[in-house]
């Protein structure tokens, strides 16, 4: 539970990506919530080549979409409020609480990924160029500069506001993109509060679930 092929909820994902990304793609995002709110999903399985259509489902023909009857969704921030909405264990109703729970999904999402994601490129995708060798210390920089905000605002509370919600789930999933990196552990409280959002169970039950179809789908050796 949740992944049930005859659940309304539909989500679409890779059937397969590169170990460097298995664990990253943002359906994680996603199965996660719906763990977290106890929503069966299914999974639509997608390769490299999308299915004709499926463009007007995702312009970036990237996942994760959601649909569930009438709703369309795609953009994995997006979706996570969607399921927030649904379950008050991840969006408080108060206007204060589920507004201070969203500002924290588009902080991690417009003011901390970004920034993190330019020492993914310098690292994973070009870490040969003499470019990429160029701007990696500026990169880890900015990062740095980044990670020192929310760690400063986390201080020794053990979520971003007084309880788990989806501003918590969205950063921590964020944070892991330095995975191949100690630049999170140099923060020592972000590290352990990255350490308690993968330690949910609805968080490895997540995982699990995404790494097992990538597995199941692992291409034979040439």
């Amino acid at each position: 539970m949740p992944v049930n092929p005859n659940a309304s909820i539909e989500i679409s994902a890779f059937r397969w990506v590169p170990d460097f990304a298995a664990g990253l793609v943002r359906d994680l995002r996603v199965r996660w919530a719906l763990e977290e709110a106890g929503l069966d999903y299914r999974v639509r399985l997608l390769g490299a080549e999308k299915p004709a259509g499926y463009v007007r489902e995702q312009p970036f023909e990237q996942v994760p979409t959601y649909r569930e009857d009438e709703v369309q969704i795609f953009e994995s921030g997006a979706i996570v409020q969607y399921i927030g909405e649904k379950e008050e264990r991840l969006l408080p109703r108060d206007p204060q609480g589920r507004f201070r729970a969203i500002q924290w999904t588009y902080a991690a999402l417009n003011s901390v990924e970004p920034a993190l994601q330019q020492v993914v490129l310098c690292d994973i995708f070009y870490p040969k160029e003499e470019w990429s060798k160029l701007r990696r210390p500026g990169a880890e920089e900015f990062a740095r500069l980044k990670l020192k905000r929310v760690s400063d605002w986390l201080g020794d509370k053990e979520w971003l506001e007084d309880r788990f919600t989806i501003g918590d789930l969205i950063m921590v999933t964020v944070l892991r993109n330095l995975r191949h990196t100690k630049i999170v552990a140099d923060y020592p409280n972000l590290a352990a509060y990255q350490a308690r959002g993968e330690a949910r169970p609805a968080f490895q039950r997540a995982l699990s679930d995404q790494l097992a179809v990538f597995k199941e789908h692992q291409p034979e050796a040439a």
